[in-house]
């Protein structure tokens, strides 16, 4: 039987200051995040040059999540 561990993601664990993949000025923080099974995904968006991309975060262990409501 194999264990799994859950990994609990806080506020806290959102990344900053990540360089524009386009110009390489820093952002802040990203304008989205969503969590899905085993990954994160970043929506940014650089007010210097108008480029939006998305970076992914992929875990090797489970991530829990609250519920959000119905």
């Amino acid at each position: 039987m194999t264990k799994i561990t859950m990994v609990e993601a806080h506020i806290g664990d959102i990344p900053r200051q990540n360089p524009c993949a386009q110009c390489g000025t820093l952002i802040a923080q990203p304008d989205w995040t969503e969590p899905g099974e085993g990954r994160i995904s970043y929506l940014w968006t650089c007010h210097a040059c108008n480029y939006r991309f998305e970076a992914v975060a992929i875990f090797d262990e489970p991530v829990a999540y609250p519920r959000l409501a119905a």
